[in-house]
């Protein structure tokens, strides 16, 4: 039978005394958390052990004894440890001892209640106390399909981590206490900092509660019946910013919730949304300095009329270019001219749109610059609600000639059914025979052969301007995609496995230290940190945009259908 000893490397140093900790009888194995200082009164060690086990829920007790002399061990401190084995009865008595700068320790075990004693092969497992104390140990991905070994391997370290873990209400007390009981551990050296984050966690009370205060306040305007109404509720709905801004709100009543993460995964979510907000707002302040410095917002200003002048242009001669004959295609003359004149004249309502908005364009980009200090993602929704704007033209093209080339394209189907004596069944919703007249088959066949070779023309608008669509759906996807990652990169943890990569733990290593005849084996515990894409697989954060549940074959025949498309819409809208 082999006996584990998980032995903290920080007390490897401390004077002599008893060890305390927790017996993990399930694996063999003693979780050695603490060294109790010579001299102490027994009464009092129990006491104080009763009393962390009510706190912490852990089966705390005194495993053995410690030896630590820079001298040969005296007879009568061995006979005195071995003494302590009856005051505190726990089979097996573990009995480690380091003698002068000798790199290979005794360690034994003694039974004194068994009447068939075992020698026992023993394995010394070091481990870094304050490392393993402020990991945390993520299971195996794929738990359900990995094998049982694995699985039980993870289970007997999650109860190792879960001993050190809890037990932090032990590692309050230590050897410079004016207490009766004196203990070595990793915190041995004092406890400044956790002084330190204490004061600053009070100081933060106040903060916090004037941020909560202002959130139900805006929370409540947001609820109120005005915004229900329906202007406000579609525009509310439509524009990216107000989702961007609405998500921001979600992410700030998070933060200030005064309700304490209960597990490690909300207390990683608190963090990953606080640093992502604070980065989020650095950004947009940057970005707030540099368009107000050397007049940047005027420049942009003077710029965005040519170049929406020069966009309208194009269009004007694209639309020349179809009624002619594009391609050399041969086109029906009437519904070319009637189709571009219609298309040329929205084109001038938009630019006089343009030349009427244009002495205002720089005092409504001025505020709108004003907006970024709420965060670089506010910013870029801005500029995407802007694109659609300025592109609403483009868009109305593109639902004309969907509409109507999507009406010829069903119309076309219900005429060839009519051709094989067939009917579409609206109740039933399938395709049923039916027997038609001849004076339906005449008009029926005079229909068909209309758009039949009216379908080219409108056809082609609608591969024009349908192109035109997806080219400004690309880069508000784009912008869609920066905003994504930014709301959902869980920074914090990736800055936690860059700098502190102890803290998220995929498993343990060891390592053989030296070893020698007749003494324990030595192992050195050490922790593999999570690899970067598990980290952003587990702590990403959600974001309140969704991707199309269309596959690439549904989008090709929605495109062929003559179908409207939306790829960016936001969750809880109704898909056309």
């Amino acid at each position: 039978m082999v006996l584990k000893v998980f032995f903290p490397s920080c007390c490897s140093l401390a004077e002599s005394g008893i060890l305390i900790g927790r017996w993990i009888s399930e694996q063999n194995s003693a979780v050695i958390l603490a060294v109790v200082h010579f001299p102490f009164i027994p009464v009092q060690v129990k006491q104080y052990l009763s009393e962390v086990q009510r706190v912490t829920k852990v089966g705390i007790s005194v495993l053995g004894s410690w030896s630590n002399s820079k001298q040969e061990k005296e007879e009568s401190l061995s006979e005195f440890l071995e003494d302590l084995g009856t005051i505190f009865s726990h089979e097996p008595w573990i009995q480690i001892s380091k003698e002068g700068d000798s790199k290979f320790w005794s360690c034994s075990t003694l039974q004194k209640h068994s009447n068939n004693p075992k020698e026992e092969e023993i394995i010394l497992v070091y481990y870094d106390q304050r490392k393993v104390m402020l990991s945390h140990l993520h299971p195996p991905l794929d738990t359900a399909t990995s094998t049982d070994h694995r699985a039980d391997d993870a289970s007997k370290l999650s109860a190792i981590f879960d001993t050190v873990a809890k037990s932090k209400i032990l590692f309050m007390t230590d050897r410079y206490d004016d207490g009766p009981i004196k203990l070595t551990h990793w915190q041995s050296d004092g406890v400044e900092a956790s002084i330190i984050v204490e004061l600053v966690k009070q100081a933060s009370v106040p903060a916090c509660m004037l941020l909560t205060f202002l959130l139900s306040l805006v929370s409540g305007i947001c609820r109120s019946r005005v915004l229900k109404f329906w202007p406000l509720s579609f525009l509310w709905s439509k524009l990216s910013t107000c989702e961007q801004l609405g998500h921001r709100l979600q992410h700030l009543q998070v933060i200030s919730s005064n309700k304490k993460a209960q597990t490690q995964t909300q207390l990683m979510r608190k963090a990953n949304i606080f640093v992502s907000l604070l980065i989020d707002v650095a950004l947009g302040i940057l970005l707030m300095s540099w368009l107000y410095r050397k007049n940047r917002i005027g420049h942009l200003a003077d710029t965005l009329i040519p170049v929406a002048d020069h966009v309208a242009e194009e269009l004007q001669d694209l639309l020349q270019w179809l009624m002619g004959a594009p391609a050399g295609l041969k086109m029906n003359r009437a519904l070319d001219q009637v189709l571009g004149r219609f298309f040329l004249y929205h084109i001038h309502l938009w630019i006089s749109y343009i030349h009427l908005m244009s002495p205002f364009i720089e005092m409504i980009l001025w505020y709108v610059g004003l907006s970024a200090c709420l965060g670089l993602t506010v910013a870029l929704c801005i500029l995407s609600d802007i694109i659609a704007l300025l592109t609403f033209h483009i868009y109305c093209f593109y639902v004309y000639g969907a509409r109507l080339y999507c009406l010829k394209i069903y119309g076309l189907s219900s005429l060839w059914r009519l051709f094989r004596g067939k009917k579409w069944n609206v109740l039933r919703q399938r395709v049923d025979s039916c027997s038609y007249d001849l004076d339906q088959l005449f008009i029926g066949t005079l229909l068909f052969t209309i758009l039949l070779f009216l379908l080219p023309t409108t056809a082609l608008y609608y591969l024009v301007f349908t192109l035109l669509r997806l080219l400004v759906v690309l880069v508000q996807g784009l912008i869609h995609l920066l905003v994504d990652l930014i709301d959902s990169l869980p920074l914090y943890s990736i800055i936690l496995r860059l700098c502190r990569s102890y803290r998220l733990a995929a498993g343990v290593k060891f390592r053989v230290l030296e070893q020698q005849d007749g003494k324990p084996l030595r192992l050195l515990m050490q922790i593999n940190p999570l690899s970067y894409g598990r980290v952003v697989q587990t702590y990403r954060l959600p974001t309140y945009s969704c991707y199309p549940k269309d596959s690439w074959t549904s989008l090709c025949k929605k495109l062929f259908l003559g179908e409207l498309i939306y790829p960016w819409k936001h969750k809880g809208e109704k898909q056309d």
